[in-house]
């Protein structure tokens, strides 16, 4: 029956290493071909309904998120293992340990196929899927109000017995349903509406009301005009009964959890209610005791019953709290392990800097004095490389804040103690600029520096290589040509990688293997909030350069409803001063091509316009790298007045005398890409100024953009853009390396982050307990411990 099953392997390997983005192959896509070989299946089983419903869940995948695509996949290998185990291995029921990941949710008490169905569109597959669907918030009835103290506009929530039900239909055609209620203190008459009905529908509303029965009721109190006495406005209620499950919707804290169609909220509730009743004593506390006792935390599966069903407010949020550490513990203990690792196979060449050797005679020879943040950078810098365990740091920096200078400090150490350096940059602009740069620096110390780009002339290519092999050349920079294979050095020793983020896991360490040991640094001009760099690079060490150089001018930012003549006086009075200015537009639909059209007709209109005794320049990613260059080049030599660009000028473009940038549809942008684009200007000791320009009126868009006027740390605003729009869309999902997280919030939750990554830490560092046996418990987890995806039975 699986004839197949070693294509389907590579194709799940392949959909896995794109980050689950239904990746297209030559005659579909991956989603397509998984519900083909699903429906093939479930043929050949004689029609199992698994393998259908497993097919329809494919069938959903194409529209689902990330998280969801996951999830569907990991249940088919659930399946596909279960089906390929022995026989035998089954027998002994009584005896074998239950796993609830292996355990179909529809097999529960309550759920059946159809209900099944149902929750596998909301990625719950197992018993194990449903216990760790958390709710998104929780009702509180445990706290009754009496009919007596219900007051006008507040919310209230009212136990008591029918007394009455009477039905007609009113002038205006709406069925009105009069229920009386009463409790210990008084009575309370409520108004439920339908559409027209007749006398047979009126009969079926009333026997919802059995008079004499239990009503548990809640709703916001309102004053009725028609019978001049106190209501509640669109009541909710349930009928009581005393049968347990009935229990679980009233007169206690209620779970809300988020729903699919055809899935009420009472039949989930009672899903995981009955699962815990069945299988809470199976689920495994991993946290060691020495931290429960230490922050008095609960144990797993007293946790997990209380987040779904808390006794009192005071248990849902310990058990909040519990869950949240153990999620953010065991994540911060992978990283911790994946740094002692590093650290262990990782040896790398010991770089001792001289009194009057190299980076003591370039900080010497600046024409600036260090700001404090990069004194403390090289300070940390200079630590690690006189260590063989291996630097494994990320430097951190505002947009010209000087991370340059301080990442040139190690490469230098690198060619004072004898070897080489190697400086990698995303794209040809910033590699030529950190290389124009650096020529003008270090050129008098007698480093020798050679350019590696992928348009290099051959002749060229041939020569810098010839010379990087024999040692001519000190210090290479450049872009992904750094990484070919004929491309080798002599004595390689310092490498940074600037823009990180922009590069893979396998190109860092392309270049890296291109000796023994060399020491890395990685640096990123994008501020990212500690909570978040805790998170996705915590197993690295963090320099954060937050502060400008000495004589910087903060820039003055706008916000205005559309760029009008004030906006372009302030442009032209800036380039008569000889100052130049940027226009920026967004990418249209994430397309380049639509996005070149549009930028080179609005560099038309301005240049034909307003604009017409000014010189304009046109960018954008439609161009060649070469011509990109020459732009870039031209207008940094004064050619233009003003730059017209879309969003490929957001990264490394230097350009002291620019010192006007207007933003044209800025609500279009993140607040992080908006402060990047603002740091190309305000790059010397002039005023300048960033114009934000959006027509919106939303007012909460309007509030986000405000802040940019506001402050001018990228860090402040990194925190609030992630606070508005969450990690993922933060990183941008598919490329973060951001692990799923299921309850816990990093920008809620910071404090425990940062308490679980300090035991987490010391936890490996003093070795208290076997690590690794712990992750391998944790079905989160398997994935990253091993690659191996379906076994072969």
């Amino acid at each position: 029956m699986f004839e197949n099953l070693e294509q389907i392997k590579q194709a799940i390997e392949v959909e896995r290493k794109f980050k689950y983005i239904n990746i297209s192959g030559k005659h579909c896509t991956f989603s397509e071909f998984m519900r083909e070989c699903l429906f093939d299946f479930y043929k050949k089983s004689g029609k199992n309904p698994k393998w259908k419903i497993l097919a329809e869940a494919f069938g959903l995948y194409k529209t689902d998120t990330a998280f969801l695509r996951k999830k569907t996949i990991e249940r088919f290998i659930r399946v596909v293992n279960a089906e390929l185990k022995p026989k035998g291995e089954n027998n002994d029921k009584k005896h074998e340990k239950v796993n609830i990941d292996e355990i179909d949710v529809k097999y529960l008490k309550g759920v059946g196929p159809k209900i099944g169905q149902a929750f596998n569109r909301l990625g719950i597959y197992t018993v194990s899927d449903l216990l760790f669907y958390f709710p998104k918030r929780h009702i509180d009835y445990s706290d009754k109000t009496l009919i007596k103290k219900l007051k006008i506009g507040e919310n209230a929530t009212i136990f008591g017995n029918i007394k009455s039900t009477g039905a007609f239909i009113s002038k205006k055609g709406l069925s009105v349903l009069k229920v009386k209620i009463a409790d210990e203190s008084g009575s309370l008459e409520l108004n439920f509406f339908y559409a027209k009905a007749n006398r047979v529908m009126l009969e079926r509303y009333k026997s919802q009301f059995p008079v004499g029965a239990g009503i548990m009721v809640s709703g916001c109190g309102k004053f009725d005009n028609y019978n001049r006495k106190i209501t509640l406005d669109k009541p909710q209620y349930s009928i009581v009964s005393t049968e347990g499950f009935d229990n679980l919707n009233l007169g206690r804290i209620v779970p809300v959890y988020p729903l699919s169609e055809n899935l009420s909220v009472k039949v989930l509730r009672k899903a995981v209610y009955n699962a815990l009743i069945q299988y809470k004593e199976n689920i495994k506390t991993v946290l060691p005791l020495y931290i429960r006792e230490k922050y008095n935390l609960l144990e797993k599966r007293d946790a997990i019953a209380q987040i779904h069903f808390p006794d009192t407010m005071e248990q849902l949020e310990k058990a909040r709290f519990t869950l949240v550490f153990e999620e953010f513990f065991l994540l911060q203990l992978r990283l911790a392990k994946v740094r002692e690792s590093s650290k262990e196979k990782n040896n790398s060449i010991v770089l001792k800097i001289k009194e009057d050797g190299l980076v003591n005679k370039f900080i010497k020879s600046l024409p600036f004095e260090l700001t404090k943040g990069q004194k403390d950078a090289i300070d940390d810098i200079l630590t690690d490389l006189s260590s063989a365990s291996g630097m494994h740091r990320l430097l951190q920096g505002d947009v010209g804040s000087g991370k340059t200078v301080v990442a040139t400090v190690m490469l230098l150490a690198a060619i004072e103690n004898g070897y080489q350096g190697a400086m990698m940059a995303p794209t040809e602009i910033l590699a030529q600029q950190h290389y124009n740069k650096l020529v003008k620096l270090l050129t008098p110390l007698g480093i020798s520096i050679g350019l590696f780009l992928g348009s290099n002339k051959k002749s060229v290519r041939e020569k810098i290589q010839r010379d990087l092999l024999n040692g001519q050349t000190n210090l290479a920079i450049g872009t992904h040509a750094l990484i070919q294979d004929e491309v080798n050095f002599n004595n390689l020793g310092a490498i940074v990688v600037d823009e990180q983020h922009r590069f893979g896991v396998k190109q860092r360490n392309k270049l890296k293997n291109k000796s023994l040991y060399p020491q890395m640094l990685t640096m990123t001009a994008t501020p990212i909030p500690r909570t978040l760099a805790l998170t996705v690079h915590g197993d690295m060490d963090l320099t954060i350069i937050n502060e400008l150089p000495k004589g910087r001018k903060p820039v003055k930012t706008l916000l205005v409803s559309g760029a009008g003549r004030d906006v372009y006086n302030l442009i032209k009075s800036e380039i008569d001063l000889g100052r130049q200015a940027y226009i920026v537009f967004p990418l249209i639909d994430e397309s380049e091509t639509l996005s070149a059209k549009a930028a080179t007709s609005e560099a038309e209109r301005l240049q034909s316009g307003v604009f017409s005794s000014y010189k304009i320049g046109l960018l954008h990613g439609k161009l060649k790298n070469e011509e990109k260059e020459k732009v870039m080049s031209d207008f940094k030599n004064k050619k233009y007045d003003i730059l017209v660009s879309t969003t490929v000028v957001e990264v490394g473009v230097d350009v002291p005398n620019a010192t006007v940038m207007l933003i044209e549809n800025a609500e279009r942008f993140g607040l992080s890409q908006l402060h990047q684009l603002r740091g190309r200007v305000g790059r010397s000791d002039l005023q300048s100024y960033c114009i934000l320009s959006s027509t919106t009126k939303n007012v909460e868009t309007r509030e986000r953009l405000n802040i940019m006027t506001q402050t001018n740390d990228g860090f402040v605003i990194a925190e609030q853009d992630l606070a508005l729009r969450g990690p993922g869309e933060f990183l941008g999902v598919r490329q973060s390396g951001l692990p799923d997280l299921v309850i816990s919030d990093i920008v809620k939750d910071a404090k425990i982050l940062e308490l679980a990554r300090k035991e987490a830490f010391e936890c490996v560092k003093e070795n208290r307990l076997d690590t690794e046996e712990l992750l391998k418990s944790i079905p989160k987890f398997k994935n990253t411990i091993s690659s191996d995806i379906l076994k072969s039975g």
